[in-house]
């Protein structure tokens, strides 16, 4: 299999219908909130099926989204037709993005560095093709802040969660992640989605701005 391709067949036929769900759940609104004010040149890691690209703003003049995932790209190629402003869909992984040093204003990752092999490459590749003073904008779900919802997740982690669920691990702290890749966090939140009691492994979440200093 080429470098910048990775199949996960099972997920890529699952995630259009899971995603519809998930966006009705609340996470349309935490998309729009996550490219809100962006403006330049973007770099999306793990673009999916292009679920973020109707809420680009009309500052953004390109989006170069990497997608490794043969059947999900074509989805996101399909999407980026429609997007309302320039999106090009290429085949690459993070852990070794198709794009140069400093090239970009802003980098998207969203629902993807819970998934991916290493954290810290994909975070430093993404720190390595922003400017100076560039922004990461991130949306994932992480690691629970309570002892019983951590232990829950620590025990689907060690299923068959990721093989599944096109390698998600539940339990990362991301956040952690990100300040260790060398970037400074400005802006963070947390919060639950779905909003519920129910001790589901992937509800925690965090939206937030990073940036390379």
């Amino acid at each position: 299999m080429p470098a910048d391709q990775v199949r996960h067949p099972f997920f890529a036929r699952i995630y259009p219908a899971l995603s519809r769900s998930e966006e009705k759940a609340g996470v349309t609104e935490q998309r729009r909130l996550l490219l809100a004010g962006l403006s330049g040149s973007v770099i999306e890691v793990g673009a999916g099926n292009g679920l973020n690209f109707p809420h680009y703003p009309a500052e953004v003049v390109a989006v170069l989204a990497v997608e490794p995932e043969p059947r999900l790209r074509t989805l996101a190629t399909r999407s980026a037709a429609r997007a309302p402003v320039p999106v090009e869909v290429t085949a690459g992984a993070g852990e070794r993005l198709p794009a140069g040093d400093g090239a970009f204003d802003a980098a998207v990752a969203g629902f993807v560095l819970c998934s991916v092999a290493d954290q810290g490459t994909v975070l430093r590749e993404l720190l390595r093709v922003l400017k100076p003073g560039g922004q990461l904008r991130f949306l994932e779900h992480v690691r629970a802040q309570t002892p019983g919802l951590l232990r829950f997740q620590r025990a689907v982690d060690a299923t068959v969660w990721p093989l599944l669920l096109g390698g998600c691990h539940t339990s990362r702290d991301t956040a952690a992640a990100i300040e260790q890749a060398g970037f400074r966090i400005e802006q963070i939140e947390r919060f639950d989605l779905p909003e519920s009691s129910v001790p589901v492994p992937a509800k925690p979440h965090i939206r937030g701005v990073a940036v390379k200093v």
